[in-house]
Formats: C-alpha cells, sequence, structure tokens
C-alpha cells in the first residue's frame, strides 16, 4: 500500500501542465485581477497538486470573445499541436479567461480536448455529467451576457461624453488627457507639437503654405513632429489635420448621429481659420509643390534672366572632381543661354538686396509708433464692433427660424432640401459669429506679444533668410516680393517689385521729400 502511494505520487508530480493567464487590456494587469495575481495563483494550485509547469502563456487583448485574435492563446494551440503526446493540463483561474462567448468558449474547449489536453480550472470543477456541462454553458452565456452589457454601458458613458462636447476617443496628435477638476479627463494641449500644429493650420490657411505638400514638408522639417525612421510623415497626415474639427475646438461623430458642436476643450485653431482651410481645400485646385526647390538652391524659379524666363540651378562637376553650384538659363532664344552664374554670387547680390529692403531705424520706430495708435483705436471699437456682430447673430436666428417653418409646411421634398443647405449655411455662419463675439473685446494679448515676430521681420528680412533655415528662405521670398525678380549679367538685380508692407514703408518713408517754395504757387500777378 505505502508503495502504491508513492507511485501515485510520482506519477502526479511527473504531469505537466501549461498556465493561461487573461486580462482585458493592458491597464488591468496592474491591477487587482492582472496577470501577476492569476499567475500566482495558478502557480500555487499547480504546487499542490504536483504539477511540473512547462510554460505560461499569457493574454493583455479581450479580442471581443474571439480567441483566434488573441496571441498568447494561438501560441498555446500551437504549442499543444506540437506536442500532443503529452497530454497537458491547461490550468486557469476562471471560465470567464477562455471566452466571454458561448460559441467561442465551446469552440475553444473542443480545440482543446482534441489535442488531448484536459481543462482545469480554479474557480469552476468540470463534471462530465449533463447537469454539469449544464452549468458550465450557462456560466459562458453569463460571460457572454456581461461582455455585452459592459460595451454597452461603455458605449452610452462614451455617447454622453461626446454630447456634452467632451471629445472621448484616443487623443488627437497635438493633444494629450489631462485631468482637470469639474471635467474629468479633457484634451489639452500637448506642447511643443500643438504649436507645430497651430502654426501650420494657420499658415496655410493665411496662404504662407501654398499646397499640401509645402504643408507636409513644413512639418517633415520641425525636429519636435512625429515622423517615421526616414523622417517623412504620412499623406494622410495633412489631410486629417486640416479636415479635423477637434483643432478648432468642436467634437463631432456622424456615426453615432452626433451633430457638430462646441467641445470642452481648447482649439488650436479658430473657428475661422477652420473655415478658411475647408474653403481652400474644397475651392480651386492649386499646383503641386516642385519638387526641385531644395536647399542647395533656394533662388531657383524665383530669379528670372534678363529675357524674363526663370533661371533653373544645378550641381557641376570639374575634370578635378570638385563640384560647383550654378544658376542658368534656358531658354533657347535667350542669348545667355546655358552661361551659368555662380550661386555665390547670386545669392550674394540678393543679400545685398534684402538689407536695402529694410527701412531705416529713425523712420522704422516712426512705423512703429503709427501702428501701435491704430492698435489702440482698433481696441476702441470693439464695443462697437460686438454689437453689429449680436445684431446679426439675432438677425440669423430668425432667418433659421423663418427657413425651419417653411420646411415643415413644405411638401416637396426637393424644395425641403434646398431649405435645409441654407439651414446649414446659416448654422455654419452662426458658428463663426459666434466665436467672433467671443473675442470681439479686449486683446487677447498685448501689441508686442502680438506683432513682435512681424515687426522684427519688416525691421530686418535678411536675419529671417539668415537664421531661417530653408523654410525661413521660402517665407522670405513670399512675404518680401509680389513677383520674381530680373538679374541682369551686366548691373545687376534691377529694381525689384515689393510686397505691400515694404511698398507702403517706401511710399511713406523712403521718396525724397521737397518742401513747396514760399509764395502762392501760381505765376505772380504784375
Amino acid at each position: 500500500m505505502p508503495e502504491e502511494r508513492r507511485n501515485m505520487t510520482k506519477n502526479i508530480k511527473q504531469q505537466k501542465c501549461l498556465i493561461y493567464c487573461r486580462v482585458s487590456d493592458s491597464k488591468q494587469s496592474a491591477e487587482g485581477s492582472g496577470l501577476l495575481s492569476q499567475e500566482h495563483r495558478c502557480r500555487g494550485w499547480a504546487d499542490d497538486k504536483g504539477y511540473d509547469i512547462e510554460e505560461i502563456f499569457r493574454d493583455e487583448y479581450t479580442g471581443g470573445g474571439d480567441y483566434a485574435r488573441r496571441p498568447g492563446m494561438m501560441a498555446l494551440l500551437d504549442h499543444l499541436r506540437k506536442n500532443k503526446r503529452n497530454q497537458y493540463i491547461i490550468l486557469f483561474d476562471d471560465l470567464k479567461r477562455l471566452s466571454r462567448d458561448t460559441r467561442y468558449y465551446l469552440e475553444l474547449r473542443d480545440l482543446i480536448t482534441g489535442y488531448g489536453a484536459k481543462l482545469e480550472c480554479l474557480n469552476f470543477r468540470y463534471d462530465d455529467s449533463p447537469e454539469g456541462e449544464f452549468h458550465e454553458e450557462l456560466i459562458a452565456a453569463t460571460g457572454k451576457l456581461e461582455r455585452k452589457q459592459i460595451a454597452r454601458q461603455t458605449l452610452q458613458k462614451t455617447k454622453a461624453r461626446f454630447e456634452a462636447g467632451y471629445y472621448a476617443f484616443n487623443a488627437r496628435l497635438g493633444y494629450k488627457f489631462a485631468h482637470v477638476k469639474g471635467h474629468g479627463n479633457l484634451l489639452v494641449r500637448d506642447e511643443p507639437v500643438a504649436s507645430v500644429i497651430q502654426e501650420a493650420l494657420e499658415g496655410f490657411a493665411s496662404g504662407r503654405f501654398g499646397s499640401k505638400a509645402e504643408l507636409k514638408r513644413f512639418l517633415e522639417q520641425s525636429p519636435v513632429f512625429p515622423k517615421s525612421s526616414s523622417g517623412k510623415i504620412g499623406n494622410n497626415v495633412v489631410p486629417l489635420l486640416l479636415t479635423n474639427v477637434v483643432y478648432a475646438g468642436y467634437v463631432e461623430y456622424e456615426p453615432w448621429g452626433i451633430s457638430r458642436r462646441k467641445g470642452q476643450h481648447e482649439g488650436l485653431v479658430s473657428w475661422e481659420t477652420y473655415c478658411k482651410n475647408q474653403d481652400k481645400l474644397n475651392g480651386r485646385s492649386h499646383a503641386p509643390a516642385r519638387t526641385d526647390l531644395n536647399k542647395d538652391f533656394v533662388l531657383r524659379n524665383f530669379v528670372s534672366c534678363e529675357c524674363g524666363n526663370a533661371l533653373t540651378a544645378a550641381w557641376s562637376k570639374s575634370c578635378t572632381g570638385r563640384h560647383y553650384a550654378y544658376y542658368v538659363c534656358q531658354n533657347r532664344k535667350c542669348e545667355y543661354k546655358g552661361k551659368s552664374l555662380r550661386r555665390d554670387k547670386l545669392e550674394g547680390e540678393f543679400e545685398e538686396v534684402l538689407a536695402r529692403s529694410a527701412p531705416p531705424k529713425q523712420l522704422f520706430t516712426v512705423a512703429d509708433k503709427m501702428f501701435r495708435k491704430l492698435w489702440e483705436h482698433r481696441a476702441s471699437a470693439q464695443a462697437a464692433a460686438r454689437k453689429v456682430l449680436e445684431a446679426e447673430m439675432a438677425e440669423n436666428d430668425k432667418k433659421i427660424d423663418q427657413l425651419l417653418d417653411r420646411i415643415v409646411d413644405s411638401s416637396s421634398q426637393t424644395v425641403a432640401n434646398a431649405l435645409e443647405a441654407k439651414v446649414e449655411k446659416l448654422q455654419r455662419t452662426q458658428l463663426v459669429l459666434a466665436e467672433k463675439i467671443t473675442k470681439t473685446g479686449q486683446p487677447v494679448r498685448s501689441f508686442d506679444e502680438m506683432y513682435r515676430t512681424a515687426m522684427s521681420y519688416l525691421a530686418n528680412p535678411l536675419n529671417l533668410w539668415k537664421f531661417g533655415g530653408f523654410e525661413g528662405k521660402r517665407t522670405v521670398l513670399k512675404l518680401t516680393f509680389s513677383n520674381r525678380i530680373e538679374y541682369d549679367r551686366k548691373t545687376g538685380y534691377r529694381t525689384p517689385d515689393f510686397s505691400l508692407p515694404f511698398k507702403a514703408l517706401g511710399d511713406i518713408f523712403m521718396l525724397e521729400k521737397l518742401m513747396v517754395p514760399r509764395g502762392r504757387l501760381e505765376l505772380p500777378r504784375p
């Protein structure tokens, strides 16, 4: 008899087992019923039974009840398939760990037992009797019910958050979730990426970036904007940034019937800026940005030959193997076709043009004072502007009510659709007016904070050219000049056509002023 007991103990100790642990998400793994606690219970059970633990399989993904979507479970099944002779015991702490779906649970149970393994659960005792099978299936069905109830509650809560103006999905690029008193989890700016996106969206609306390709290049050159290992961003990133209402401070989700509404979070740009970007995207198509613009030849396609043709550029290799940078005219009818210009000479003389474009310091000081007086005048006129906006908004409300009444009374679906389109357009206008009213009043920031960068640029555009990088140089070309600059090989750059700010400063301060002579202007009478 003692010998039989020793043999039984020996056989039990030789029994191999596999442990399976699962939680619904990675966050849960660190809490009460996480992976560590399940593994600890299963190890203790195996020690008491004398099982030899061969391997432990873990999952941190729910799979919606489908075991085939769980890498840990698929690895366990593959291990059973390759080692059918071992007749493992599969140890887990609760039936719900296998699946919260009755069909998937029964499939998985039959699959495991088909490989010769035996299921053993810490919270449930398997019984081959009809009552035992019914009890097992009942528990599996209860797990399915709980899963669907949790999914319904999650959906209801998420939808309610959206309806209250809270963005409830994963935080968009440039935002992060933070716990804010009175709001719970709320989207807040994630710096410095948020400022980069704000600059990009406002730059597209203002015309600083003429196309999505230019905007994409700006984001790729930003050192803080997330990129792939190759230093590029996906082609869908820019369209998503431009069209997502979250960046304007609004939320919507059409699949759940949640219409556009003001969000509880702060937008990176104004609603007006968002609308400008949509108009630009949906309006006339823009030519794609030139792919041959690069850091080596920033004046390519901007400086023209005296024949009027834009200069192109390229590297030239000498017989000694050294490389030289040249600009060249390719117009067949030009007498200088194929005759190159050294890059250093052309760009060096261009910097002299930029240096001459800045107004004298004393005159710029006068201009600064004029702009400050204009700023103060505009600030004093904000109260009147607010009343005008409020009156316009009230008038639009009346128009919307009238249109809604006509929609109700209309018997024609075509007429009703046309009226609904007008209502939608007016509601969009109301959003813009409401945003303008909230911002009408005292300036959010002072004159120095608002215009420091612009005034510094007007005072000396050469600084941005020298220290602003490739994008800074392209910005200087767009902001300082209205057209291409013509270059004469004998006399250098001809008089450039400056943009409005520099032209206005030149008209006011740079023209020679002559005093009117004493006496009357007409000829004196005898």
